[in-house]
Parts: C-alpha cells; sequence; structure tokens
C-alpha cells in the first residue's frame, strides 16, 4: 500500500497517527509512505499534487486540504482519497474527524471539578475542529456559571498557527477576571499561551490555569510548567485508517466513513493543578508548594507560612485537593522531575541534585511509583519521541 500523507509533519499528531497505521500493516502488507508538506500543494496547485501522486503510483492520499480544493479529483485518478481536518470536513470523501464537541465538555468538567469560576477558550474563529471543541466547552460552564463568565480570543489566524501578537493576547489575558480556566484548541495553541503569561507577568496555575488537547508529550513537558492536555486515541485512528483504507482500495464501490478520534481523558501537569479556592489558607498552601517546588520542603514549612493549625489545613486541604499536604508535595516535585529530566542532558543525579534530592535510590523508586518507570527509562522514552 503506497500512502502520500499531506500533513504538518512539526507535530507530534502526525508521527502518532502513522505509527496506528503502522501497528494495522504489520498484520496485513507493508506500506510505504511519502510525506509532503501542505505548503508543497498551495504552491503548486491540486492537480499537480494528483498528477504526481498518481506518477508515484500512489494507493492512497491523506491530506489537510483546504475548502475549494476538489478532492474528487483524487478518485477521478483512481486513487482513494481522505481528508484530516483542518480548516473545513467534506462530504464527497471520509474525513479524519475527532468527537470535538465530548473534548470540550471534558475540559469543561475538569475545570469545573476544581472550583472555577471564570473561563476562556483560545483558538481559531471558523476552523471546525476549534470551533466544535470551543461550542463544547462554552456550553457545558454557561450552563454551570453562566453566560457572563465565558470569555474567548479568536484572532488566531489557522494559516499562520505559530504566530500571534504578543501585545495584544497580553493585554486580552490582563483583562480577565483572575483566577480563571482556558481551555486551548491544541497543545500548540496552549504552549503560545503559557509564553504570553510569563511575558505579562501572570501565574501559571494560580492566575491563569491552562490545558491544552493532542497530548504531544514534548511540546506538553518541555512547556514551563508543563502543560496539562486531553489525550486522544490517535493512534487507534490511524489503524481505524489503515483498515477502512485497505478495504476502499481493494473494493471500488466502498466510499469508506469517517473515522472519529476519541479523547481518552484529562492528563494533568503543573499547568492546571490548582484548585480555584476561597479558603485563604489552602491557597496560601497551595501557592507556597509551587513556588518552593524545587527545594526538598516540608508539611512543617507550609505550617510556618500558613497561620492555622496542621489538623484544619490538612483536612481543609484534602478536602479541596483529594490529598494530603505530604502527597501534594510529592506529586508536584515528580512532575518538575520529570520536565528537568527531558530538558536537560545532565546526569540523573545532578538533576536530582537541583531538586535538593542526595538520594537518587530514594527519588527514582517514588519516580517509579508515580510514573510507572524508572528516571532513566523515562528520559530514553520522550528523547526517542523527540528524534522522530
Amino acid at each position: 500500500m503506497r500512502l502520500l500523507f499531506i500533513t504538518d509533519f512539526t507535530e507530534q499528531f502526525a508521527y502518532r497517527f502513522l505509527r496506528g497505521i503502522l501497528n494495522y500493516s504489520r498484520s496485513t502488507e507493508q506500506w510505504v509512505v511519502c510525506k509532503m508538506p501542505p505548503a508543497y500543494k498551495r504552491q503548486l496547485g491540486l492537480e499537480e499534487v494528483v498528477a504526481w501522486a498518481k506518477e508515484w503510483r500512489a494507493d492512497v492520499v491523506i491530506a489537510q486540504f483546504d475548502p475549494e480544493d476538489d478532492v474528487t479529483l483524487f478518485r477521478k485518478n483512481g486513487i482513494v482519497a481522505l481528508a484530516q481536518d483542518y480548516i473545513a470536513k467534506f462530504d464527497t470523501i471520509p474525513n479524519i474527524t475527532g468527537d470535538y464537541t465530548l473534548t470540550g465538555t471534558m475540559a469543561a468538567d475538569y475545570f469545573l471539578s476544581k472550583g472555577f469560576k471564570n473561563f476562556g477558550f483560545f483558538g481559531y474563529n471558523g476552523v471546525c475542529w476549534s470551533d466544535e471543541r470551543c461550542d463544547a466547552f462554552r456550553h457545558r460552564v454557561e450552563k454551570s456559571v453562566g453566560k457572563e463568565n465565558f470569555y474567548m480570543y479568536d484572532r488566531q489566524n489557522i494559516d499562520n498557527m505559530w504566530y500571534y501578537d504578543q501585545s495584544i493576547l497580553s493585554d486580552w489575558l490582563q483583562s480577565l477576571p483572575k483566577p480563571i480556566a482556558i481551555m486551548a484548541c491544541d497543545d500548540n495553541q496552549g504552549n503560545i499561551l503559557l509564553q504570553a503569561c510569563e511575558f505579562c507577568g501572570l501565574h501559571v496555575p494560580f492566575d491563569v490555569a491552562i490545558i491544552g488537547v493532542d497530548n504531544d508529550e514534548i511540546l506538553c513537558n518541555m512547556s514551563d510548567p508543563t502543560m496539562s492536555t486531553i489525550n486522544v486515541d490517535i493512534e487507534r485512528g490511524g489503524s481505524d485508517t489503515a483498515a477502512m483504507v485497505d478495504r476502499m482500495v481493494k473494493d471500488p464501490s466502498y466510499m469508506g466513513e469517517d473515522i472519529v478520534l476519541k479523547p481518552l481523558g484529562v492528563i494533568e501537569r503543573l499547568s492546571s493543578s490548582v484548585f480555584a479556592t476561597n479558603d485563604k489558607e489552602v491557597l496560601a498552601a497551595l501557592r507556597f508548594i509551587h513556588a518552593n517546588v524545587d527545594s526538598k520542603i516540608q508539611v512543617t514549612d507550609v505550617l510556618k507560612n500558613v497561620p492555622v493549625s496542621r489538623r484544619l489545613l490538612e483536612q481543609r486541604f484534602k478536602n479541596m485537593t483529594g490529598m494530603t499536604i505530604y502527597n501534594y508535595i510529592s506529586v508536584m516535585r515528580m512532575e518538575r522531575f520529570a520536565q528537568l529530566l527531558i530538558s536537560s542532558n545532565d546526569p540523573i543525579s545532578d538533576i536530582a541534585a537541583r531538586l535538593d534530592e542526595f538520594d537518587t535510590k530514594g527519588i527514582s523508586r517514588r519516580f517509579k511509583e508515580l510514573k510507572g518507570c524508572t528516571p532513566s527509562e523515562f528520559r530514553k522514552k520522550h528523547l526517542r519521541k523527540l528524534r522522530k
């Protein structure tokens, strides 16, 4: 099977999707993949791409098509075509799409469970997957807290997704009521939000809590702070797509159907690991822990900075976070350790020392209890993804 894949290969989505195709191909025939950037299609025109695909003997094309593209040209030339959701969905060919309504609702429910009363959405206007995520997120939060507590920034341009006007975005962020929980339409835009918050002096997650979508693990773990996200079953989508394409190629009468990628759940990292609360003592404890996560602080250090008895603070802290103060400190420090493992090439013992941890075996044991693997295994796993 010969696949021409026209998509943005700067994003992990493409590689996770191809991994799903690879998983399917292991039980059938070998797939050959040609990667082509979308800029090539826009520069030369769709007709030239069709001609090249025909000369290359492509069986299938999966692409980020523009709304004006005549996607039927591929079928007319004996090539199966599928549209990866980009700006709009197509009626004439199958779409590789997602359950964007469930994704937006999942993000809203997550933030609502943390006690937030103010919400924002950062995405693209007029782009199907961003609009649908926004609509679902907005519907759920407005149903819970009212329309006056929702704010949207939709000035991002999908054709230039890496650029943003820093001053305009910073002004918008500073104008919002605090604390606020913002859903970004994807991890790339979530990373832009984190940079903008740093630029204008807003604290993440206490002033602005942020969640993205797709679980681009390299981007999420190299953000500062690390970024929470909604994981999507992209590999399963790749495998399901390959199975459908196999059938479409063998049976020309079968026109296929949309492949819907499902959200798997929230992966919480530091960008949203906070609770919106009016409890001043619990909030003070949370702020102290986050501000001193690089130091080997103890519960007694927290108590010195919060004027309330240990028993009362422990009770109120657990009611809010679901964890004891000790466990919360441990989780935050392991998340910080994980971030440093990926962003630095330093020996693990040196990274541990940066966190005032001089018992490397001890911190490795605690890390494995939380992450399910040793620090060295965690680092190797993420470095392999970075090299792809």
